[in-house]
């Protein structure tokens, strides 16, 4: 198996079983050892050490006065005797106005400082805006349209309406992203218009109802470049918390040969050769995807001839 990627919670315990013991939540969500993410506005908590990006975790007293304010818990899990919860403070108009946040550092998009944080805490962040992301956004029933409350620590919703009842669970999106090869030395890459300048991937898109991940990967790529590829071959997964995906990651060969690209989907698309790649500038003339990107595993593993 390969090692996990960047997002993935690896042996962090859910303990779901412990979900609906409102007793033990109780007391793990006021004990002095629980540590508490704290999201606002889909943004995590951070302060520099060393020119460093460093994660902010908060003590149960600290989220007690913010969750006075409003803020919602979220059960995430265990990681050995260490109980984490997520906290959502989105209500807050300035949070570094509050005591309890004032001066502890600044919000920002978990995308901008990924790949400078150790594994483990990258994934912790990545859980607690997947799940605070999910509840914000089903606050009502998508069946009869009334209010949802919160149930099982905040992996369950359940609707107000007597006549109605009913559970909604956290969704995660599937996609598939794959790397295209000729069986040699040339792969394909391309790149939207709304990416930062240079920057080239590999093709991705959702998967549609009723279809494997093998057929979604041929499709994609018939639809973005043009070419009918054979082959297809699981390489690993990635949440994508960005906000509710699961990247499933493929290599796929193709023949060599003429792209067709389609501009509702892609800016361009090309063959590159893996040596002209292992020397690329990597500046605003042609970059690879982030590091923290399955996106980029898929790559680098190629080009050191890792690929299945």
């Amino acid at each position: 198996m390969p090692a996990p990627n960047f997002y993935a919670s690896g042996q962090f315990d859910r303990a779901d079983h412990r979900r609906t013991d409102d007793q033990w939540l109780g007391e793990l969500y006021r004990a002095p050892t629980t540590r508490y993410v704290p999201v606002w506005q889909y943004k995590s908590l951070f302060t520099d050490v060393s020119g460093k990006p460093e994660a902010v975790l908060l003590e149960a007293a600290e989220a007690q006065e913010l969750a006075s304010r409003g803020g919602e818990r979220v059960f995430l899990g265990l990681d050995g005797e260490q109980a984490f919860v997520a906290l959502d403070i989105s209500a807050l108009e300035q949070p570094d106005h509050v005591p309890s946040l004032a001066g502890r550092g600044y919000f920002a998009d978990l995308r901008a400082v990924g790949p400078l944080l150790p594994r483990e805490v990258g994934s912790l962040l990545a859980y607690a805006r997947a799940l605070i992301y999910w509840n914000s956004r089903h606050r009502f029933c998508g069946v009869c349209g009334a209010a949802t409350a919160s149930r099982h620590a905040g992996h369950q919703r359940l609707c107000t309406n007597p006549d109605c009842g009913t559970s909604h669970f956290p969704r995660t999106d599937p996609a598939v992203i794959m790397l295209v090869h000729d069986g040699g030395d040339r792969c394909v890459l391309g790149r939207q218009k709304v990416w930062p300048p240079g920057m080239h991937s590999t093709l991705a898109g959702f998967v549609e109802p009723g279809e494997s991940l093998e057929a979604a990967v041929a499709r994609e790529v018939e639809e973005e470049a043009g070419i009918v590829v054979s082959d297809v071959r699981y390489h690993s997964s990635q949440p994508w918390p960005f906000p509710c995906s699961l990247m499933l990651g493929f290599y796929a060969r193709a023949d060599f040969g003429r792209l067709q690209v389609q501009p509702q989907e892609l800016e361009s698309a090309g063959w590159f050769d893996r040596n002209w790649l292992l020397r690329s500038p990597e500046d605003e003339t042609f970059k690879l995807p982030r590091k923290d990107s399955i996106a980029r595993r898929l790559i680098e593993d190629w080009l050191a001839g890792r690929s299945v």
